[in-house]
């Protein structure tokens, strides 16, 4: 363990896999305590397990967080197991339905746009909310490259969410940077996670996969945790309403 973040707290959203319960290691192990979210309980009780093997302090907590009852829930909950919040890592997300944009249906739009940008604005309102109290902090959410500097076909509603959470953020950092609170987007590669699995089944779409990205190959999600953890770091005391890319060079070509 490291002590980057010792006496910080941080509540990370999409903890059960990928590449939020890295990031929820890698500030464990930084010395932060941590509240490891998401909407299925086991999945988190391994991260939370898989913290402790590694001599960090995590606890989980269940929340679907496009929901604002279940945000409010959570946030209130961290504030009363560790007093404080430093650190909201939004990295909540899920699978919805795709294809050509003139074959879209409506409903699965929206599912993006809830799954992946309402959710993230919840999640950040209460987040600062807390963070006011405890006078400033450091909101990351996760973004993604699609859309952002490459396109790709039949991502429409994935893009839309993702380049939407950029406007956001930086409105957010414009916000509340007198008051200490920081907030910056962390834009991810291709990494090898559950949803990059399921969008890649055969190892010919891996492959493929990773020649978009200037080093030939995606990222482990404990890459992108770890400069997740430098945003939440005193390090990044003066980088705000940034959009940090880890993108292994797939922005390049």
């Amino acid at each position: 363990m490291t002590h980057r973040l010792e006496g910080k707290v941080a509540l990370v959203t999409g903890a059960g896999s990928g590449i939020g319960r890295a990031t929820a290691l890698a500030l464990a192990r930084a010395g932060a305590r941590v509240v490891a979210a998401g909407r299925r309980v086991e999945p988190l009780e391994e991260t939370v397990r898989m913290a402790a093997e590694a001599g960090g302090q995590v606890v989980a907590r269940a929340a679907d967080v496009t929901k604002e009852g279940d945000v409010e829930a959570l946030v209130r909950f961290t504030l009363e197991t560790f007093g404080r919040l430093d650190v909201g890592v939004n990295a909540a997300g899920g699978t919805f339905g795709g294809g050509p944009t003139h074959t879209l249906d409506t409903a699965s739009f929206r599912e993006w746009i809830d799954g992946y940008l309402v959710s993230a604005f919840l999640s950040t309102k209460h987040e600062v909310a807390a963070m006011l109290k405890s006078g400033g902090g450091s909101v990351i959410n996760i973004g993604t490259f699609v859309g952002h500097t490459k396109a790709i076909p039949g991502t429409s509603g994935y893009a839309a969410a993702k380049t939407g959470l950029i406007g956001l953020t930086r409105t957010v950092a414009a916000e509340y940077a007198p008051q200490g609170i920081r907030a910056n987007v962390l834009v991810s590669g291709g990494a090898d996670t559950p949803m990059f699995q399921l969008w890649n089944g055969s190892e010919e779409q891996r492959a493929a996969a990773a020649r978009l990205h200037a080093l030939q190959r995606v990222a482990n999600p404990e890459e992108i945790a770890n400069a997740a953890v430098f945003l939440a770091s005193g390090e990044a005391s003066f980088v705000t309403g940034s959009v940090l890319t880890a993108d292994g060079g797939v922005s390049l070509g």
